[in-house]
């Protein structure tokens, strides 16, 4: 099992425009309705991202969730953040994941305890992003993160972080990116994009030097309700005020957002090496925005 190449890593190997979506683990004990949504997206992707307490909101472990769509044969990117656990647990996990098959991670620092469901539970931040792809690199050295070896073998995990692009401060975003590089990161999935000159320019001055796939990430909007929510509660994204009216105007406001999604997905593929696409509780028509961004099934 160790050596066997991710269908992600074989993909960056070829130099494919890669494409990989979200999708959150259940609430509660039964699968069936992210199972079937992953099976959808089976042929369609590289990767689905399974998340890890998003908006610190509780639900099913990310490496559980991960095991089970490995069972049917989809390739996870299992989130990890570093909010929940110290570094014995995340170690643990880390090995656990490997241990079920699972390859590809997202080092994540975690959004804060405050934002969620459970505002009194207590947040461990021993590790942020950063840290944490260090930790993953000495994993698949063979050593924990006291440099004591693995006696039963190393890892060998695929790591990828996030990136935001169109971070207000520019000097920190490449500050940020080139420590993300140095600890190990593979590939970058981006926040969501609304800015494409501003993705260009973070494409053309700082992510050429580090000669890593970036994912520009791809939000499907339901409505203009959705984009001012969105606006208002989530930090750093501005959803420009014309794509806004064009979902005001819209008869059918989520086709239209379906045809917006499925335009920045072309633009993307003019500017960077793939996209991530987040289509929250609308999964399912993911496929329909690839094929309207004339993006064929995977062979």
């Amino acid at each position: 099992m160790g050596n066997n190449l991710s269908k992600l890593q074989k993909a960056i190997a070829l130099k494919q425009f890669l494409i990989t979506a979200e999708i959150t683990p259940p609430k509660g004990g039964n699968p069936e309705r992210m199972l079937e949504v992953a099976k959808v997206l089976k042929n369609r992707v590289h990767g689905v991202n399974i998340t890890d307490g998003s908006r610190a909101v509780l639900r099913m472990s990310s490496v559980a969730a991960s095991a089970l769509l490995l069972r049917e044969s989809i390739e996870p990117i299992c989130q990890v953040t570093g909010r929940d656990r110290n570094s014995i647990g995340l170690q643990a996990d880390l090995m656990g994941a490997y241990g079920l098959g699972i390859r590809n991670i997202l080092a994540l620092t975690g959004d804060p305890i405050k934002a969620g469901d459970h505002p009194q539970a207590k947040a461990v931040f021993e590790l942020e992003s950063i840290r944490l792809l260090n930790l993953i690199d000495k994993l698949n050295q063979g050593f924990d993160i006291n440099n004591k070896a693995l006696s039963d073998g190393k890892l060998e995990l695929f790591a990828g972080a996030a990136v935001d692009p169109q971070s207000k401060s520019w000097s920190g975003l490449q500050r940020r990116f080139e420590k993300k590089i140095e600890a190990g990161a593979q590939f970058f999935q981006s926040q969501l994009i609304t800015d494409f000159e501003k993705l260009d320019k973070f494409m053309t001055q700082i992510a050429i030097k580090g000669d890593r796939p970036i994912l520009a990430g791809i939000f499907l909007l339901k409505s203009a309700k959705n984009a001012l929510f969105i606006n208002k509660y989530v930090p750093g994204v501005e959803i420009p005020e014309h794509i806004i009216k064009r979902l005001e105007k819209a008869q059918n406001p989520l086709q239209e957002g379906i045809k917006i999604a499925a335009e920045q997905v072309k633009m993307a593929q003019d500017i960077c090496q793939g996209v991530h696409l987040m289509a929250v509780k609308k999964e399912e028509l993911i496929p329909e925005i690839l094929d309207l961004a004339g993006i064929k099934p995977l062979q």
